[in-house]
C-alpha cells in the first residue's frame, strides 16, 4: 500500500516562502506523476500543480510563475516550493500520487 506524508507547512507572512515536501514509500514517486492539491473550509479541492515521470510540469493559473513543482527520485521525495505566498494560499495542501492521497499540511498565510 503506497503511503504518502506530506510535510513543511506553517504559518508566513505575506510574500514569504515556504517549500512543501511529499515523501512516498516505495519508489512509486520515480515512475508515476505527482500533484498537489490544495483544499480551504468551504471550497472544493483544487488542482496546484503536477509533475509527469518526465518531469514535465503543468500549474494552475494562480499559482503560475509562484510555485515550482520537482521531484527527487532519490529521495522517494516531491517537492513544492512556494513563493511570493499570498493570504488567498492559504489551504490545507495534498500531494496525490495515482490514486493515494497524504494526509495534507497546513498552510497559513496571514501577518
Amino acid at each position: 500500500q503506497v503511503q504518502l506524508v506530506e510535510s513543511g507547512g506553517g504559518l508566513v507572512q505575506p510574500g514569504g516562502s515556504l517549500r512543501l515536501s511529499c515523501a512516498a514509500s516505495g519508489s512509486i514517486i520515480r515512475s508515476n506523476g505527482v500533484h498537489w492539491y490544495r483544499q480551504s473550509p468551504g471550497k472544493q479541492r483544487e488542482f496546484v500543480a503536477g509533475i509527469t515521470s518526465d518531469g514535465d510540469t503543468v500549474y494552475a493559473d494562480s499559482v503560475k510563475g509562484r510555485f515550482t513543482i520537482y521531484r527527487d527520485n532519490a529521495k522517494r521525495t516531491a517537492y513544492l516550493q512556494m513563493s511570493s505566498l499570498k493570504p488567498e494560499d492559504t489551504a490545507a495542501y495534498y500531494c496525490k500520487v495515482r490514486l493515494a492521497w497524504g494526509q495534507g499540511t497546513q498552510v497559513t498565510v496571514s501577518s
